[in-house]
């Protein structure tokens, strides 16, 4: 039985060089290329359909990981093939529901491998991947997005310190913290510091009351 797959990569010359690899696997045929997700979801809207999908998560100015849900609702297979290798970026595309997670760097036998193993019902990860969800860390690494200074803060937070007691604690304005701050709701998704402050307890980076090495 043939694979029918479909590329979704904003890169010309990287869907042709994946073309003409898959070309050569009498098991996979590809059928359709895309460059986004509106000519992705429009190919859908007229009754595309494939088995799995090559999808990059960056896409111009997109995610890809939005298109996530949609071809899940049409039963197509999501390799995520990127050159997005963070641990919270794996995790996010873990967490958005994609069969496998592939590098570009990845070598043509491995590529058919995993399309071959989602297409037949595996869940398709690096090795290292896959001991690192074991272990649970990508399952609580979400601060890793942040940088040094913006984890400092969310210990101040967690505390309950002000953006005035933080600043003179750090040597830093009450207006860079503000902004720091910012840039730690963005980046964790979350709507103010109290729920900043509840995320840091729950992950252990300040905690709670009662307990040991508490930070005061």
């Amino acid at each position: 039985m043939t694979i029918e797959v479909i590329l979704v990569d904003d890169h010309p010359m990287f869907r042709k060089g994946l073309m003409h690899l898959l070309v050569d696997s009498p098991a996979v045929k590809v059928i359709g290329e895309f460059p986004d997700i509106t000519t992705t979801r429009e190919w859908i809207a007229q009754g595309g359909k494939a088995d799995v999908a090559l999808l990059d998560r960056t896409l111009r100015e997109e995610d890809g990981l939005d298109l996530v849900p949609l071809l899940k609702q049409h039963n197509i297979k999501i390799i995520m093939l990127t050159i997005a290798d963070a641990d919270y970026e794996i995790r996010d595309a873990i967490e958005a529901g994609v069969d496998g997670y592939l590098l570009k760097t990845s070598e043509p036998e491995q590529i058919l491998q995993v399309i071959t193993g989602v297409h037949q019902g595996s869940s398709m990860f690096p090795s290292h991947v896959m001991q690192k969800m074991a272990k649970g860390e990508l399952l609580h690494g979400i601060f890793d997005k942040l940088s040094q200074r913006e984890l400092e803060i969310v210990t101040y937070v967690a505390r309950g310190l002000s953006n005035r007691a933080i600043g003179d604690s750090l040597g830093l304005s009450e207006n860079t913290v503000r902004n720091h701050l910012r840039s730690i709701l963005e980046k964790l998704n979350l709507a103010n510091r109290v729920q900043v402050a509840t995320l840091a307890l729950e992950h252990g980076i300040v905690k709670r009351k009662g307990t040991s090495n508490q930070e005061v």
